[in-house]
């Protein structure tokens, strides 16, 4: 059986994250995907390397697809996009601004071609506006959303922490990209039109903020427009950014006796999370933990009284302790009993090897042409009725140009003379 999008082929000009991973979710779902890279490969063949033009994020990231190696910067590669895009029901670009008007493959000239296709363009800061041409990155769309700013922390430098465990914006603009371009098909094959779709870390960034970014002038008068009247007088006075942090911070405080049952905690062997997002979660948990003088549980609680605050920090303290009297593995079936929400801290370099992924099947098992036997995380969703998952591996650089050009009906000497010229390699 075929996945849902069998029969879709898939023009992917991208680099790095957005557009690879927006490009294997495709693939997952049963698209052709035919990655172009330019001489020499993408960039992310590069982050941390392990032999010559492969690397362990490229593989990740490309799982699926097939590669053919085009300069784009000549036109002669430019105008042979133009010549097989009429084979294409999507092309995905991210990059600046400007940037596919300059290569000749920019929305308006490929639709004149096709008119029914769907393009995909990601930016980093979207196509209007005073940064609109300007380079972005995850970690700058991190910065600039108050992403960075929103998670609090501080290096040892006294500078913003960046979140490094993954690329926050990055992956879910690949997300959303897919999901736009699987509803522009949707809606093509009922109306025969195509559409030209737009993402931007940026816009990804604030959308995963809402609670932070929205304004809700009934809620802000009393929590943020305190805060944000401090933080404007310590920018005055030129405080260091940690003060700013923390004034900021007092912020979250309102919300620390919820978080006694949604946070994180150290144990006899290593760590815990406790999820509780409900009153009957929280019930569950203070059953385990023995507490009945909740602060919560007094009928004149009052979150944003320092008064108040000083007795759920005091119950911290409380269920600090005793959570470091018993075991990972002592705790988590103490509130599995119960149906509480609770974790193991466990590493990502475990994962693939673990019951539960084994159990649900979600590590793939691909075998590359130069690397070998690899496992890689799945496709994100399963489907009843048609399969999703590919067991091809990330490609090689250029593995697939010949056979890809032949099937787009480029003959073999013409093949020959663009390779010569230095159009493909």
């Amino acid at each position: 059986m075929a996945g849902p999008l069998a029969g879709i082929r898939v023009f992917e000009v991208s680099q790095i994250v957005v557009g690879p991973y927006c490009g294997m979710n495709l693939a997952d779902l049963g698209a052709d995907v035919l990655k172009i890279e330019p001489p020499g490969g993408e960039g992310g063949r590069l982050i941390g390397g392990f032999m010559p033009g492969e690397s362990k994020a490229y593989h990740a990231l490309n799982r699926g697809k097939r590669s053919l190696v085009l300069d784009l910067q000549r036109p002669e590669a430019q105008a042979l996009v133009r010549r097989v895009i009429p084979q294409f029901d999507v092309f995905i670009i991210n990059s600046r601004a400007g940037v596919p008007q300059r290569l000749g493959v920019d929305y308006h000239t490929l639709a004149a071609i096709r008119p029914d296709l769907v393009y995909m363009e990601n930016t980093g800061f979207g196509d209007e506006g005073p940064s609109a041409t300007r380079s972005g990155s995850d970690i700058v769309a991190q910065a600039y959303s108050g992403l960075m700013a929103g998670e609090g922390k501080v290096s040892e430098f006294g500078a913003p922490r960046q979140i490094t465990s993954t690329a926050v914006a990055d992956y879910s603009t690949g997300l959303a990209a897919a999901m736009g371009i699987c509803a522009a098909l949707f809606r093509r094959a009922t109306s025969g039109q195509g559409d030209h779709i737009k993402t931007s870390l940026l816009a990804t960034a604030l959308s995963i903020q809402g609670g932070s970014v929205g304004k809700l002038p009934a809620a802000d008068a009393i929590f943020q427009a305190p805060i944000m009247e401090e933080v404007a007088r310590l920018r005055a006075q030129g405080a260091p950014w940690s003060a700013i942090v923390e004034a900021r911070d007092a912020r979250r405080r309102t919300g620390r006796a919820f978080g006694n049952y949604y946070n994180t905690y150290r144990v006899k062997d290593g760590a815990i999370t406790l999820g509780a997002l409900t009153p009957r979660n929280h019930q569950q948990m203070r059953q385990v933990l023995g507490i009945t003088d909740d602060p919560m549980l007094d009928p004149d609680f009052n979150a944003v009284d320092p008064a108040w605050g000083e007795k759920v920090e005091a119950l911290s303290e409380r269920i600090r302790a005793l959570l470091l009297t018993r075991t990972m593995d002592e705790w988590v079936a103490a509130f599995d009993a119960v149906g509480a929400p609770v974790s193991k801290v466990n590493l990502p370099e475990e994962m693939a090897d673990d019951p539960q992924v084994q159990a649900m099947g979600f590590m793939v098992e691909v075998d590359h042409s130069l690397t070998g036997p690899e496992r890689w995380p799945g496709p994100v969703t399963r489907h009843a009725r048609f399969p999703t998952g590919t067991p091809r591996p990330a490609p090689a650089l250029g593995q697939h140009t010949d056979e890809a050009l032949a099937e787009l009906g480029i003959a073999a000497a013409e093949i020959a003379e663009l390779r010569a010229a230095g159009v493909i390699a």
